[in-house]
């Protein structure tokens, strides 16, 4: 079920200096919830990537020290993935990662997600900090973008249905 009103596409990428990318979202659910959807893997799997990328593994060891790591199937059988490991377990509101796309073991980044409560909104912000200008910039280049809005679309809806659950 799609909501009424949407934020489609409205996820606010920036650079604010040479190592990071800072994403920035409204979601019109509680902290909570959204922090439940962002670190329970069935639920993962029903919003992370593309629909024809689906996640195959998608593991969440949810403590300081544990980890995490997603593999996508593309449509032509190419498998993808990422990992990390937690440094900072806040629920509801803050959690920190490392991140490393499998393919450029080199590339790792930290990652810290905040969610902060706004009225009846929460503000989804995640700052990625890589090691290098370089890695930045080619995070930014592969299409991040793209497919993070897909996914921050896919995770709106996901979240509807889990409200609707939550009422009943």
């Amino acid at each position: 079920m799609t909501p009424a009103r949407t934020r489609h596409g409205s996820a606010v990428v920036t650079l604010p200096s040479d190592r990071e990318i800072v994403i920035t979202r409204v979601f019109d659910a509680p902290p909570d919830l959204v922090f439940k959807a962002w670190t329970t893997p069935e639920l993962v799997r029903r919003w992370w990537g593309h629909e024809s990328s689906p996640l195959v593994v998608c593991d969440i060891d949810l403590r300081p020290g544990g980890g995490w790591r997603y593999v996508t199937r593309e449509p032509d059988g190419t498998s993808l993935a990422w990992h990390g490991t937690y440094l900072e377990v806040d629920a509801p509101v803050r959690l920190v990662s490392t991140e490393v796309f499998e393919p450029h073991p080199e590339g790792e980044a930290q990652s810290t997600l905040a969610l902060a409560r706004h009225d009846a909104t929460t503000v989804l912000t995640v700052t990625v900090v890589h090691q290098s200008k370089g890695n930045r910039d080619g995070h930014v280049a592969s299409g991040m973008e793209g497919g993070l809005q897909i996914s921050l679309n896919r995770i709106e809806e996901l979240l509807a249905e889990l409200k609707i659950e939550v009422s009943s």
